[in-house]
């Protein structure tokens, strides 16, 4: 049985799971789903057309579901934004609907959002990444696993950021950030590998050389052929083939001269 708040609006047409608490003047409008266990807190809103998972916490003030920021889009669109489970959406922050027909804004599970933090339209993020206090995302960006973004840094629209990088505060990112790396500065440049987070995610030994070995080969301009077939590099690999697809050529973030 769900728990909402006298004060609170849940549109007739919202899908409440098993156990949700809706606090004072929270606000969710129809149609969507709030799944098993969400947890949504004293004026937050959540707009028409998000699905979100089980066992989400949102803050107060977040708003979930806005309309795209793009000045082209017809509010009468019917788009969506797609939210895993155990995510967490600290005060203010706020996250787009996507801006095609059918299309949808999409995010993974276990991220936590710090506030202020926005994700625009039609991004697409993976798991467990972490945002700290007013990084922005622009429209289309996409995002692995694993990434921990510091304060005020910003990713321009159509980038990708690899799984396991780190962009320092207030990096400002305007080519695609290779996997397992940190990135800093503005505009953005690779620096080394993300050691505390690669080792963090349990990848050491010899498969940390082998990321180790990869970075140092892509910022000398010569090939990963002979390097060891890991799960990281199979990942690295793939990444770098849809880049090339993508650019013509490999269009990432410079890669500096730091330790690596």
């Amino acid at each position: 049985m769900s728990n909402i708040h006298p004060t609170a609006y849940v549109a007739p047409e919202v899908e409440l799971g098993a156990g949700v608490a809706v606090g004072p003047f929270a606000v969710i409008e129809g149609p969507g789903v709030v799944g098993e266990g969400c947890r949504i807190d004293a004026h937050a809103v959540i707009r028409p057309y998000v699905r979100m998972g089980r066992h989400n916490h949102v803050h107060p003030h977040a708003v979930l579901g806005g309309l795209p920021q793009d000045l082209g889009f017809d509010e009468a669109t019917e788009t969506y934004l797609d939210i895993g489970d155990h995510n967490v959406f600290r005060e203010a922050v706020t996250l787009s609907r996507a801006t095609k027909p059918g299309g949808s804004t999409r995010l993974g599970s276990h991220n936590y959002l710090m506030n202020g933090s926005h994700v625009g339209h039609d991004c697409v993020l993976g798991d467990r990444n972490i945002f700290a206090s007013n990084v922005a995302l622009g429209g289309h960006v996409q995002m692995g696993d694993r990434v921990f973004c510091g304060g005020g840094a910003v990713v321009h629209q159509f980038c990708r950021v690899g799984s396991l990088a780190i962009l320092q505060g207030l990096a400002g990112i305007n080519k695609d950030v290779i996997p397992y790396t940190m990135v800093g500065g503005r505009p953005g440049k690779h620096y080394r590998v993300n050691l505390v987070g690669v080792r963090r995610a349990g990848i050491d030994g010899d498969r940390l050389k082998a990321v180790s070995a990869a970075f140092r080969r892509l910022r000398n301009k010569q090939s990963l052929d002979d390097l060891p077939d890991t799960p990281e590099l199979a990942y690295l690999r793939t990444w770098l083939a849809a880049e090339s697809k993508r650019h013509g050529t490999l269009g990432f973030v410079e890669l500096g001269r730091g330790d690596d």
